[in-house]
């Protein structure tokens, strides 16, 4: 099915970056996912909580705080709303894991179950957010996708024990979610890694960088030939055994071979899922589409915890490519040999 793409002319690198404090106000009233984008052990957050009810981690030496996940958020939002000036922009969803708990000194006394609420302090360590961009859309394999934006933050990956300047860590992305299932679709150009960042300035020029230099068409492209090939039920099969292999080989023997990413667990929703998934389970006769396999794997990533979800999301489309490439070409692949 051809598919429908509006490209957002701020999403050309044509335009200069104005550093500006990054705002908390929310472009539209509609949160960006109805359903989670990423399960395992997170918890739903939403943006007043985050910022009026959590205490914000601060470097123990000199006592100034890191960039919270809060400001980290409102640097995302502003970069998109530079970037993306004529389109819609949705309010971000919010996941949370690692709660650190404390409470008041007035408190310290107490016993744990005889705390009052306005005596327990918390935040948490880890928070994952996207933001729906609905304006710039596509169809593939019958699935409405949209641009999304969004993002990690983990403090467990920064050094606390440091003074303010000392870097702290984040990951970034830029890439489409499939409306059918919330699954999201990242690639290697639309996605930082881990990235370091002193300052929400320094921060906020690392975002545009990775928001220009986004290929929005190629990675559609990209997508849509998924749908151009399928697995047979043997094919299959032999796929999702020696996925479960690869974990137990030697490292010499995985030399050569494509990365992958999913354990043990993640592969078996896979395999449970090829029979059971409502959108992307096999056709009659066993056959199964790249598509659909890709969002198997996209699908089983949400079981993912947040400081690896978007490595793992990442690592799916490269792994499936291989698996296309291997059909294309008629060159062996590991994976269903």
């Amino acid at each position: 099915m051809n598919a429908r793409v509006k490209l957002p002319p701020k999403i050309i690198l044509k335009m200069e970056l104005t550093v500006i404090e990054p705002r908390t106000e929310t472009l539209e009233s509609q949160v960006s996912s109805e359903l989670a984008f990423i399960q395992a052990n997170t918890l739903p957050m939403n943006m007043y909580e985050l910022e009026q009810k959590h205490i914000i981690p601060v470097f123990v030496k000199d006592n100034e705080p890191v960039i919270s996940h809060h400001d980290f958020i409102g640097c995302v939002q502003q970069v998109a709303a530079d970037v993306m000036k004529n389109e819609i922009i949705l309010n971000p969803s919010l996941r949370v894991s690692h709660p650190i708990k404390g409470r008041i000194p007035e408190a310290k006394d107490k016993a744990a179950k005889d705390l009052l609420e306005h005596e327990k302090t918390i935040y948490y360590e880890r928070m994952a957010f996207v933001i729906e961009i609905p304006s710039i859309k596509a169809n593939i394999g019958g699935n409405d996708l949209s641009l999304n934006i969004g993002g990690i933050k983990a403090y467990n990956m920064d050094n606390l024990y440091n003074r303010k300047g000392a870097d702290e860590h984040f990951k970034i992305f830029i890439g489409f979610q499939n409306k059918v299932c919330c699954n999201l679709c990242i690639w290697s150009d639309g996605y930082s890694g881990t990235i370091k960042a002193k300052s929400t300035s320094d921060l906020m020029k690392q975002i545009f960088e990775l928001f220009t230099a986004y290929r929005l068409e190629q990675h559609l492209q990209l997508l849509r030939s998924f749908a151009n090939y399928s697995l047979t039920e043997h094919q299959f099969a032999t796929l999702i055994g020696r996925s479960k292999l690869y974990q137990y080989l030697p490292l010499e023997k995985k030399k050569g071979l494509p990365s992958l990413m999913f354990g043990d667990n993640q592969i078996g929703i896979v395999a449970k899922d090829y029979y059971q998934d409502n959108s992307f389970c096999r056709r009659e006769d066993g056959s199964i589409s790249l598509w659909n396999v890709y969002n198997l794997f996209t699908g089983a990533n949400k079981q993912s915890y947040i400081d690896t979800f978007l490595d793992r999301g990442q690592n799916a489309f490269s792994f499936v490519k291989q698996v296309e490439y291997a059909l294309d070409s008629g060159n062996c692949n590991w994976f269903l040999s």
